[in-house]
């Protein structure tokens, strides 16, 4: 189930149009060659061990699902586009582990009140556009004392600059939905989960990424791999100038941010949490 269907028309279209999104490219490759360490970290932060029902909230094709499938845990991966679900499957075989991957949205997700140990998010949950109800939901899923853990691009970080070097060339957001990278500040998050969790631990940290060589190299991975990139570009496809102008400046932002011989440190939040009885 990908939405309430008492969701209002403008809601549903909008969930329509950010499973399209997600499902243009590769992301799988991103998640692979990319961010593939961040799942690793998440699941570890969070502690998931054998036993544990585990949720992963947005979990594209399995970058944190299956590290933590892995550890013998029961886990649900759930997406709002199930076409990504296809190379998490064959990556869940070749690591020898297997889980249930179930299409949700997680602003309506299809489970019980209090079904899981241990809900998690990595770079995942921030995409929905109604952080509240996000929150909301991971909260109702998770059982008291339970754990919740997020990691999220932050505003200052790569990544976070790279949706503010897109967004003048974007079409406006629809009215209510609010900019992904607020899941990497520590005190909106704090807000948004509020007194029904405790023990919150917060920090930020660094990916660091070398896969690409240059910045010419990176903005062509991320213009034919990841769905926000390719539709901001066909957005602007019949204006060549601001075409050229955008592939300029995606390049030079990851010039900026290379450390030598291509590397470029990532910044993430990551924030585990305990609901409260």
């Amino acid at each position: 189930m990908s939405e309430s269907t008492t969701a209002p028309t403008g809601d549903r279209a909008l969930k329509a149009r950010h499973r399209a999104m997600w499902a243009l490219g590769d992301y799988p490759a991103v998640a692979t060659e990319v961010i593939r360490a961040l799942g690793p970290i998440l699941v570890s932060a969070c502690d998931v061990r054998a036993g544990d029902r585990v949720l992963d909230v947005a979990a594209g094709s399995g970058n944190a699902a299956i590290p933590a499938a892995l550890t013998g845990a029961t886990v649900v991966a759930s997406d709002l586009t199930p076409e990504l679900f296809e190379v998490g499957r064959r990556d869940a075989a070749a690591a020898g582990t297997a889980l249930t991957w179930q299409e949700a949205d997680a602003e309506a997700l299809p489970f019980d009140d209090a079904s899981f140990d241990v809900v998690l998010s990595c770079v995942g949950v921030m995409f929905a556009p109604h952080h509240q109800v996000s929150a909301d939901e991971l909260v109702r899923v998770t059982r008291p004392g339970g754990r919740i853990g997020l990691l999220s691009w932050t505003p200052g970080g790569f990544i976070g600059r790279m949706f503010a070097t897109m967004k003048p060339y974007a079409p406006p957001p629809p009215p209510g939905a609010q900019p992904p990278p607020l899941w990497g500040d520590e005190s909106h998050v704090r807000s948004l989960l509020g007194e029904r969790v405790t023990g919150v631990e917060a920090r930020t940290a660094m990916l660091r990424v070398d896969r690409f060589a240059t910045g010419d190299e990176f903005r062509d991975f991320f213009k034919a791999t990841y769905g926000p990139t390719i539709a901001v570009y066909r957005a602007i496809a019949d204006e060549p100038d601001r075409v050229a102008a955008l592939d300029r400046e995606l390049a030079d932002l990851a010039r900026s941010h290379d450390l030598g011989g291509g590397a470029m440190d990532w910044e993430y939040l990551l924030l585990t949490a305990r609901r409260t009885g």
